[in-house]
């Protein structure tokens, strides 16, 4: 069994509106579900991604109003490194967010730096992966300067060692050159987790820090994860039901929390693909008690609503 590199990404937002901006607006993906968390429904669960919401490239936000600016640090994912197709690309996101007030922080290699307005930190590199681009339309970033995707991201383990024996061991990671980075491949795609020293200040686990990052799989090998992961004496969540995606939860033995998450069933569950993130989207379960959810809800607008207006879509 191999993984398909990041399936996804979650994180934490204190303030909705100004993330849903921001990640569609700004960086020009699509908002392809409005729902809510499952494990407490009173706040949101917003999902961006590709035009056709493929694993790969899907962000998700929970939202808890007015939260504190957290802190990554030991046990947890501190950077987001994103893909895009050439040097071309990096300079016109060097320009739009220095437009848009982002500070931005260029690397060797060509690597652009930044942080969304609760301090989450992105990079982009330039791509040279095998990896069918996954792009989003907006009407002012051209499809060949778009995000294309997730290349992998950095964190902080607080024993590397054991970190590297589960990449390794348990999900079959290859180590990469003399770095501590791991890729993930598998038949559909690949991605990366490296690991960097972690700072001696603890992590707050607040707006603006990643949650957890999960790895793509599918339901067929779901079961022989589930064992494996078990075998190994990992205390686990064992199968849970996500309506887009059928998961496994653990925290590895560095402290970062890991999903094992399936293609399938996918988010047009739904409906048609043109239709997602145009409403709010409970589970079945949920459903019920719509209006009470709803009502508890900051209302947030189909980001596209203008686009038929101005004639700006493509």
């Amino acid at each position: 069994m191999q993984l398909d590199g990041i399936h996804h990404i979650s994180a934490i937002t204190g303030d909705a509106p100004r993330n849903v901006d921001f990640y569609t607006r700004v960086l020009g993906l699509r908002m392809i579900a409005k729902t809510v968390n499952q494990d407490d429904p009173s706040v949101y669960h917003l999902f961006y991604g590709d035009e056709h919401a493929r694993p790969g490239a899907d962000l998700t936000f929970f939202e808890y109003p007015g939260a504190a600016p957290g802190r990554a640090g030991a046990g947890m994912v501190h950077r987001i490194v994103w893909r895009v197709g050439s040097p071309e690309a990096v300079e016109f996101w060097a320009g739009r967010l220095a437009t848009e007030g982002v500070e931005i922080q260029r690397e060797d290699g060509g690597a652009l730096r930044f942080a969304d307005p609760e301090g989450l930190a992105h990079e982009l590199v330039v791509s040279a992966s095998p990896d069918p681009a996954l792009i989003a339309e907006h009407p002012e970033v051209p499809a060949e300067h778009a995000l294309q995707g997730f290349e992998g991201v950095r964190a902080y383990s607080r024993s590397p060692g054991a970190s590297a024996a589960v990449l390794e061991r348990l999900l079959s990671g290859v180590r990469q050159g003399e770095e501590d980075r791991w890729e993930l491949r598998g038949e559909r795609r690949g991605g990366w987790i490296a690991f960097d020293p972690a700072p001696a200040a603890a992590g707050r686990q607040s707006a603006g820090v990643v949650h957890h990052v999960a790895l793509g799989t599918t339901d067929a090998d779901m079961p022989g994860w589930i064992e494996r992961v078990t075998d190994a004496g990992i205390p686990n969540s064992g199968y849970v039901d996500r309506h887009y995606f059928h998961s496994l939860y653990f925290r590895e033995p560095g402290g970062v929390l890991y999903e094992l998450a399936t293609a399938e069933p996918g988010f047009t569950v739904d409906g048609p693909v043109e239709e997602l993130g145009t409403q709010l989207i409970l589970p079945p379960f949920l459903e019920s008690r719509r209006e009470q959810i709803a009502a508890r809800l900051t209302p947030l607008p189909d980001p596209r609503a203008s686009w038929a207006k101005t004639g700006a879509r493509s």
